[in-house]
Order: structure tokens, then C-alpha cells, then sequence
């Protein structure tokens, strides 16, 4: 039997439908200080933009001054056991602590203000929590933001007690600071190599 590849490619329009949707509502979303102060229920999707004066993020920068329009990093938050559909509850604040772990992180970088930041999420329960993938891949596919496309590892966690000997990240490389990176004790990257992917970048996206 011969193997016709066209009868086992599935398209939708109406799912490319859906996201596109869901886009343009997380576009009209308010845009809050990081972290917003109120705690709240719920998973979701969310973006952060920067609108400060460090050197090496002017391209990231300059576009936000006006309104946030160019995301440095675009996450999702879901509860544990969301991936095995084990999952106890989707109205734990998962996405307002996620936003929380964000501003420590920040807070903690030595050369990065956290008011410099700014977030919009959009909260997805029920049905629509099986958009946060798609929609977290699409915002990421379109803007490119820094910190997922470029310089990895803001998102990382402690990897906590008998797992220091991994390597820190290229973000806290660039933003030293955070007391658990601290510990690492594996080959980390150089600064400099780290430095020159930005000016790479940087000199990609001009016109």
C-alpha cells in the first residue's frame, strides 16, 4: 500500500479562528504594573514588557513607551498535574502567583527595576483553558520576545537541594542576582557570548 502523506494532515480554519480570537482579545486586555496588587483566580496567558533605559533592551523598549506593543517574554501558568489531566482545580491564582514569581525575580536581578515592567494576561477556565498552549506558541511566534527567543532561563525555578551543580541560565548571566543561581555551580555561559546574541538580534531587526 502506498503512503499518501496529504490523508493524514489535519487543518482547521475554525481553530485558526479561535486563536486569532483569542489574540485579539489578550491585545485589549488592561495593562497593569507587574505584579497587579489584587489576587485572583484562574490560569491563563500572559505577556511582560519593558519600558526601561537598559542599554542592551532598546529595541525592546522604545516601541513600548507609547503603550505595550512588543513583549520581552510571553508565559503561561497552569496548576500541577495540568498536563495528565490530574489536575485538582483551575481556580487556584496560579496565574497572579506566576505573575508574583516574575517580580521577585526581577526584584532580585542587580541591573533591572521592576517598575521598569508592565503585564496584561488573559484568564482561561473551563473549556478554554485547552487554548493556553496554542495561544502562549502563537504570542511567541509573532512577537519573538527576548527573553523566549533569544536569552533563555528567566522562567527557571529552584531546582532546589542535590541539583546545584547544573549550569545557570543565560539570563542570570545577564542579570545576576536571584539567591538560587547563585548556587550553581556548572559551566555557565559567558558573558560576553551572551552580550554578543543581543547585539545579533538587535542588529536583525533593524530595517
Amino acid at each position: 500500500m502506498s503512503f499518501d502523506y496529504s490523508v493524514h494532515v489535519f487543518r482547521s480554519p475554525q481553530f485558526r479562528s479561535v486563536v486569532d480570537e483569542a489574540i485579539e482579545f489578550f491585545l485589549k486586555t488592561p495593562v497593569h504594573k507587574l505584579s497587579p496588587p489584587d489576587d485572583f483566580p484562574g490560569t491563563g496567558v500572559y505577556a511582560l514588557y519593558y519600558t526601561g533605559d537598559y542599554e542592551l533592551y532598546v529595541n525592546v523598549s522604545e516601541p513600548n513607551q507609547l503603550g505595550a506593543t512588543q513583549p520581552i517574554y510571553v508565559g503561561k501558568a497552569v496548576p500541577p498535574g495540568w498536563r495528565t489531566a490530574r489536575l485538582t482545580s483551575l481556580t487556584a491564582p496560579v496565574l497572579h502567583r506566576r505573575l508574583q514569581e516574575h517580580a521577585r525575580s526581577i526584584e532580585q536581578a542587580e541591573n533591572l527595576n521592576l517598575d521598569d515592567f508592565l503585564c496584561r494576561f488573559v484568564i482561561l477556565g473551563g473549556v478554554e483553558s485547552d487554548l493556553v498552549v496554542p495561544l502562549e506558541a502563537e504570542l511567541i511566534r509573532r512577537y519573538k520576545p527576548l527573553w523566549n527567543s533569544v536569552i533563555n532561563g528567566f522562567g527557571n525555578h529552584d531546582p532546589g537541594k542535590g541539583r546545584y551543580n547544573q549550569a545557570k541560565s543565560e539570563w542570570d548571566v545577564l542579570h545576576p542576582g536571584r539567591p538560587w543561581a547563585n548556587r550553581l555551580t556548572g559551566p555557565a555561559p559567558r558573558l560576553a557570548d551572551v552580550i554578543a546574541k543581543l547585539n545579533v538580534d538587535s542588529d536583525a531587526s533593524l530595517p
